[in-house]
């Protein structure tokens, strides 16, 4: 579905979200706030309109992608980036391999993504971060109502007027519909093992960001100088 749409996935995008989605990737790129000498992993990259931006600022970028047709279409355009095929529940990179991760839009796709989050923790360096902007339930209810009359009924037919394949907007619909709301996505962020887990909400909560952090070594293992810096506090404090 993702190959057949890919020559005109990123125009379609800026179609559908009424060109939202160019300040939804600004947001996330701040919040990633990656420079030069860092790498980054951009997950679900499709054609790489999402990494871009890091390429531009001297960021080590690595664009993955489930659909080869979405990689093709970025590698012709922008052959300076590393395009890699991969399966987010089963990762292509070594533990530890990405000061940060970020997923636009894709989660929702992955078959699995509680098992895509723990793959995400594993390839992150402690005290590294992930960010995610995924669409989301927004806080208005009345809002909320207007969003899923727009999803349901005006989506599919403005799809079915500009798009190759409009049953991939269908799904695209129903799937926005079907996911998690912010509350919940951060549950499982910190069920995976990520921490300090925060979101913002983009166009009163049609979009949410959310910013986590692998724990850093200390963390991760308190039996060592950590544990004895707290052993000390609990002994002078008797």
């Amino acid at each position: 579905m993702f190959d057949e749409v890919a020559p005109r996935y990123d125009v379609m995008n800026d179609l559908l979200s009424l060109g939202q989605t160019r300040r939804w990737r600004k947001i996330v790129l701040d919040a990633v706030d990656a420079g030069p000498g860092q790498r980054v992993l951009d997950l679900a990259a499709g054609t790489g309109t999402s990494s871009e931006p890091y390429a531009d600022a001297g960021v080590d970028v690595v664009a993955c992608d489930f659909s080869l047709g979405m990689l093709r279409v970025g590698k012709r355009r922008r052959p300076d980036i590393d395009f890699i095929a991969g399966d987010a529940t089963n990762l292509p990179f070594a533990d530890g391999s990405f000061d940060a991760v970020t997923i636009s839009f894709g989660l929702r796709n992955v078959t699995d993504p509680r098992k895509a989050l723990a793959e995400m923790l594993r390839v992150t360096k402690p005290g590294g971060r992930l960010v995610i902007a995924e669409f989301s339930s927004p806080v208005n209810p009345l809002w909320r109502t207007m969003y899923v009359e727009y999803l349901m009924r005006a989506l599919p037919e403005i799809a079915r007027r500009a798009s190759s394949n409009p049953d991939a907007y269908v799904y695209l619909a129903e799937s926005i519909r079907a996911w998690p709301d912010q509350d919940n996505l951060a549950a499982w962020l910190s069920e995976a093992g990520w921490t300090d887990v925060t979101y913002r909400n983009l166009s009163g909560g049609i979009v949410a960001v959310h910013r986590a952090y692998k724990p850093d070594a200390a963390a991760e293992a308190p039996s060592g100088a950590a544990a004895q810096v707290r052993r000390a506090r609990r002994s002078a404090s008797r």
